[in-house]
């Protein structure tokens, strides 16, 4: 555990804390925000997020930040831990009218210390492309909002891609662009593309290719955050019905679901190899699925409210020098084990980011690896008969760390290891906490936090749904408004509280919290097509809803107060943790010293 040695109040923000490769302390002078601080409304903004991207220009400060606070959006660069911020001089700064920047995205692919290229997503619908350096550069989408009224809600270039990229609405709804072709000047017509369980598939029905190329509707409820794997192959997406759901991104095949406590998700994250998914939600859990077995491994409990956003830290990790190598079967069965030579710390805790991933090959959507029924990832080997199939990586990690924030102001970093992660399923062990003090609450109401508001509770049980994608669109495959705050299928589970609230004055109001909400909700759902609750409920004590006795309750290995305001962002670079809350300040967090050559 995190040594208690920051001194001061419970309730004090925090300057530093401990963890097992030493101190991590705040740098104020690397503390970025607007230039000049006005009265903070939180009721009104859009929670900030935070974007990087190194433009490899060859001097000391290559990444470039953008961040959005209110109505504003700001591009600088970012000087890292050792260098002072002068916040008058930013590369770009847009105040937009009538609509507010709620997400956006640097191209990976597309850089230069001259030009970026930027996604921005705003509340109204539209998407832009700009060009904050060149400033030469600005196309608008969804203009009209002819494709989709309602806020994105996330925004991500193809990661294979040089060319596309994928928006995510409330109204639940998916779109793929390419940021090459116009938008028609008139309501795109659908055809059914493909469908599966709780998601739908459709395509332009036009004479000539324009934007969206194609329209996913996922779940029920708003799409809050999507995530492509390390290899890129594969697609996490988390709702507002408390669902995660992991396709094969090229084939558009599902090939796992899990589902939340209660409640819905707000954030996901993949680890560093593409083994593992952390979650955060509505639940005030942290939730670790399992790709290759397809279940939950674990939960972290530490937040007192929900949890705004979850990252694996690739830099910080225990590796072996060896790696070992699975040969599979063609069920997918491990036959035997291969050692291979690895890569070795350089004698911290610390790593230069590695390429974790065993599918780390440039795979596009015609060139792809054979895939196991259960979605491993797996490659040919010319050392085996083609029956044989061998998964690798280049580290195996023993210990994942990752972090996550919260509408409770807190920052909590986790150490996920060997011990937990070969736990069978159903066996669990529990950290010191035990189940008994998250258990003890169960027999009373759901916390505040975790509740629904007075005027949806009425509604909760009766109008909760399964999988069904049906009442997310219209037999014309038009995007629709839809209810999002009865979405929660296991408001059922609302006596199952993980937490009662300590101290009731620090309760989240929720009427700007909620990830989805959404002005327009209720002309799409049709009662007809509505699952009942036991379609949810079933899910319940399974591998993809596991009861709390079920498996391991892990501790956060720190967990500190470190702003006054909800926290909304948490990035891990390779020298520090960078972190933004919902008043609009980025706070950077250095990393301990590493050991000097020939120090013990």
């Amino acid at each position: 555990m995190a040594a208690q040695s920051e001194g001061g109040g419970k309730d004090d923000i925090k300057t530093h804390f401990m963890t097992r490769e030493g101190s991590y302390k705040l740098m104020t002078h690397s503390e970025y925000s607007k230039p000049s601080r006005v009265a903070f409304n939180g009721q009104t903004n859009t929670p900030v997020k935070v974007s990087f991207v190194d433009v490899n220009d060859g001097t000391a400060s290559p990444d470039r930040l953008c961040f959005n606070v209110g109505r504003e959006l700001y591009v600088y660069v970012y000087k890292g831990v050792h260098k002072a911020v002068d916040l008058t001089k930013p590369i770009d700064k847009r105040i937009y009218k009538g609509t507010l920047p709620t997400c956006h995205d640097f191209n990976q692919h597309y850089f230069s210390p001259e030009s970026v290229l930027l996604l921005v997503g705003f509340t109204a619908g539209q998407v832009q492309l700009i060009d904050p350096i060149k400033k030469e550069i600005s196309k608008l989408y969804n203009e009209e909002r002819l494709i989709d009224k309602t806020k994105v809600t996330c925004i991500k270039w193809i990661p294979s891609s040089l060319n596309q990229f994928l928006v995510s609405h409330s109204s639940g709804q998916m779109y793929l662009y390419n940021e090459e072709l116009p938008c028609g000047q008139t309501p795109p017509n659908y055809q059914p593309f493909k469908q599966g369980d709780g998601f739908s598939i459709y395509t332009c029905k036009t004479k000539s290719t324009r934007n969206p190329m194609y329209r996913w509707v996922i779940g029920q409820g708003a799409i809050n955050e999507f995530a492509f794997s390390p290899c890129s192959k594969y697609l996490a997406v988390v709702s507002q019905d408390g669902h995660l759901r992991v396709f094969q991104y090229s084939t558009m095949d599902l090939l796992g679901t899990m589902k939340s406590f209660f409640g819905g998700l707000l954030c996901v994250n993949w680890s560093p190899d593409g083994k593992y998914i952390v979650t955060g939600g509505e639940d005030d859990l942290v939730t670790v699925w399992s790709f290759h077995e397809k279940r939950v491994v674990c939960r972290g409990h530490g937040h007192k409210s929900w949890v705004n956003m979850v990252a694996f830290d690739p830099y910080t990790s225990i590796v072996c020098d060896e790696t070992v190598s699975d040969v599979l079967g063609p069920d997918g069965e491990v036959l035997s084990g291969r050692t291979a030579p690895g890569v070795l710390t350089d004698g911290s805790n610390h790593i230069s980011k590695p390429d974790l991933t065993g599918c780390s090959q440039d795979y596009t959507a015609n060139n792809l690896p054979p895939q196991q029924p259960n979605g491993r990832h797996v490659s040919t080997s010319n050392h085996y008969s083609p029956s044989t199939l061998e998964t690798s990586t280049t580290l195996n990690c023993i210990s994942y760390r990752f972090g996550s924030v919260g509408q409770d102001t807190e920052l909590c970093l986790w150490d996920l290891t060997e011990d937990i992660l070969k736990q069978p399923y159903g066996k669990s062990r529990t950290s010191s906490v035990g189940l008994a003090g998250i258990n003890s609450s169960s027999s009373q109401s759901l916390p505040r936090s975790n509740s629904l508001p007075s005027s949806q509770k009425s509604n909760s049980v009766a109008s909760v749904v399964g999988n069904d994608v049906s009442s997310n669109a219209y037999a014309d495959g038009h995007a629709h408004p839809i209810q999002n705050a009865v979405m929660n299928a296991s408001s059922k589970f609302a006596t199952l509280s993980v937490s009662e609230r300590k101290d009731e004055k620090k309760e989240h109001k929720r009427n700007f919290s909620l990830a989805a909400r959404n002005s327009e909700k209720s002309s799409a759902v049709k009662s007809n097509n509505v699952r009942p609750v036991d379609s949810a409920m079933k899910l319940y004590g399974t591998q993809a809803c596991p009861r709390l006795d079920q498996v391991p309750i892990l501790e956060p290995l720190v967990c500190k107060k470190v702003s006054h305001e909800r926290l909304t962002s948490i990035s891990f670079r390779n020298e520090c943790i960078v972190t933004a809350c919902q008043e609009g300040i980025i706070l950077t967090w250095a990393r301990p010293e590493k050991p000097r050559d020939g120090a013990e």
